[in-house]
């Protein structure tokens, strides 16, 4: 009899410490679970806009080989949470991801709608966002149908878009990211209406950031198109305009010519910082364009 009373009492107590510790294990943990930010949360939102260079082209010294550590060390030491890359191809976004894993990718090669080809792909922080939908469209006629052109480009040029939710925030937003025609100002002009075009067929008041080598500088149309549909370009909300703005570098340095690699946003963002990323070593650039990052912000 005394053998089971003291088994009860002791199991009584075993049974009375594990509830007195989980009432105070949730009381504790409770708060810290419904306040505390993620510890990789970070504001502003880093977004970076970056020309590769053609991965396949034989630049001599300046060759894909000779400069990817660059470009490797460019996205790391920025850090962006949305990068839009143009002519990229598949190796070359490849080996991106393996240098720097936290990331993954929307996008196609433009021509095939597979991996032929140069992408205008969107890499993102795997860790941070959810990809809700995505889509790559072309500059023609007939947007859905892969390698397509019919504006007076006599290469073919493609969008691509995706709708990302941002777990740490909880917002929601669309980012675009394109690489409009060298040559032809028809169609650029006309690839500008079809990115509103398509921006205004999300019909939503969510936030929207347009990344892109858009081969041309503000004062032609195809800007123009872009900005009378309230669209900023996040470098002038806070640079001021001078003659050192050039992006297409011709990997030697030269920047006075027009700023036409672009970071877009709408009246839902706003702009805590932006700037034209001129790294080199020694007089090399990790590419034949400089890239530009910008911080933003939700409102």
């Amino acid at each position: 009899m005394k053998t089971s009373i003291k088994l009860f009492t002791a199991l009584s107590k075993i049974i009375f410490t594990l509830f007195a510790f989980t009432i105070l294990f949730n009381s504790c943990s409770s708060p810290k679970e419904t306040t505390a930010q993620p510890a990789n949360y970070e504001s502003p939102l880093k977004v970076m806009t970056f020309n590769l260079r053609y991965g396949a082209a034989d630049d001599g010294e300046d060759s894909w080989q000779y400069r990817k550590q660059m470009v490797f060390d460019v996205i790391r030491n920025f850090n962006p949470d949305i990068l839009g890359v143009q002519e990229a191809l598949d190796f070359q976004i490849t080996e991106i991801i393996d240098e720097l894993p936290g990331y993954n990718y929307i996008g196609v090669g433009r021509d095939n709608g597979k991996t032929k080809g140069e992408y205008s792909a969107i890499l993102y922080a795997r860790d941070r966002f959810i990809v809700d939908t995505s889509e790559t469209f072309w500059f023609s006629e007939t947007p859905q149908v892969a390698g397509s052109k019919s504006w007076g480009n006599n290469i073919t040029r493609i969008c691509t878009w995706g709708k990302f939710f941002d777990k740490f925030s909880g917002k929601e937003f669309f980012a675009l990211n394109v690489h409009l025609d060298h040559e032809s100002v028809p169609s650029r002009i006309k690839s500008a209406s079809a990115i509103i075009d398509k921006i205004n067929s999300f019909n939503t008041n969510l936030p929207v950031i347009l990344t892109g080598d858009f081969n041309t500088g503000g004062s032609e149309e195809t800007i123009k198109v872009i900005k009378q549909n309230n669209l900023l370009d996040s470098y002038y909300v806070v640079n001021e305009k001078t003659s050192a703005d050039g992006t297409f570098n011709s990997f030697k340095g030269e920047d006075t010519g027009d700023k036409i690699d672009y970071i877009f946003i709408n009246d839902k963002l706003s702009v805590k910082y932006s700037e034209i990323i001129k790294t080199n070593r020694n007089g090399r650039y990790p590419s034949d364009h400089f890239p530009v990052k910008a911080a933003v912000d939700f409102k």
